[in-house]
């Protein structure tokens, strides 16, 4: 695992050298790089939305053919390859995009846990502990205000996420995980910020109030998918 881990925060590493290099500023680098990277994955946020509108589209569809065939499985599964392949969908569209996300996010929070381990430049040894704004010191916890800010933001994104999955038509069972953990990946968050370094909190806090517009942006993307489709089927 740590070896998976290196060879994605090695590299990350590198561009929170570099951007320190012009910045000279450690807490300005962490926002400037949180903005890069969730920049560069916001293709990914756009793809996984579109493979989830088609999803809706094509739903009673599938629900259809899980009825007819509920007792033969391999005609279903025959009757939904020709499903996808006529309405030219990927049914592992929706969770590529998370399946590159995961590993990124994961070395991220070992770079930003432990900078020193993935970074070989000694100026960045002193600038780990740089103070920033109220904190003292990014390299330990801050205790309350940025673990509270981070819930905050995880909750109202994670919030505007569920929203895309309720409108996907996704299962019963699927929304009522999604509405618990609504509530617990929160606390999970504040919890957990309170003995991460202030630097990952930084990231993660930020991230997720970019996460936060994302999300209103894809809601518009997702209503002109769904007026589109409309006016097809009036065709």
């Amino acid at each position: 695992m740590y070896t998976i881990l290196g060879v994605i925060a090695k590299p990350l590493g590198w561009l929170l050298s570099f951007l320190y290099g012009f910045i000279d500023n450690y807490g300005i680098t962490i926002i400037v790089f949180t903005i890069i990277v969730k920049l560069c994955l916001y293709p990914l946020y756009i793809k996984q939305t579109k493979s989830t509108a088609r999803m809706s589209e094509i739903q009673p569809k599938m629900a259809a053919l899980q009825r007819k065939y509920a007792n033969d499985k391999e005609t279903l599964n025959i009757k939904m390859a020709e499903l996808y392949k006529e309405e030219k969908f990927n049914p592992m569209g929706g969770c590529l995009p998370m399946l590159i996300q995961m590993p990124i996010i994961m070395g991220l929070f070992a770079l930003l846990r432990n900078p020193m381990a993935y970074m070989s430049d000694d100026s960045m040894l002193f600038a780990v502990h740089e103070k920033f704004l109220w904190i003292m010191d990014l390299s330990q916890p801050d205790k309350w205000i940025l673990p509270i800010l981070a819930g905050i933001a995880t909750f109202i994104a994670f919030s505007l996420n569920q929203q895309q999955t309720d409108d996907a038509g996704a299962a019963a069972q699927m929304n009522g995980m999604m509405k618990m953990m609504k509530y617990v990946f929160p606390i999970m968050i504040v919890w957990m910020g309170r003995s991460f370094p202030s630097g990952l909190a930084v990231y993660w806090a930020l991230g997720q109030v970019m996460q936060i517009f994302f999300n209103l942006h894809l809601k518009t993307v997702r209503k002109k998918m769904k007026e589109e489709a409309k006016k097809k089927k009036k065709k």
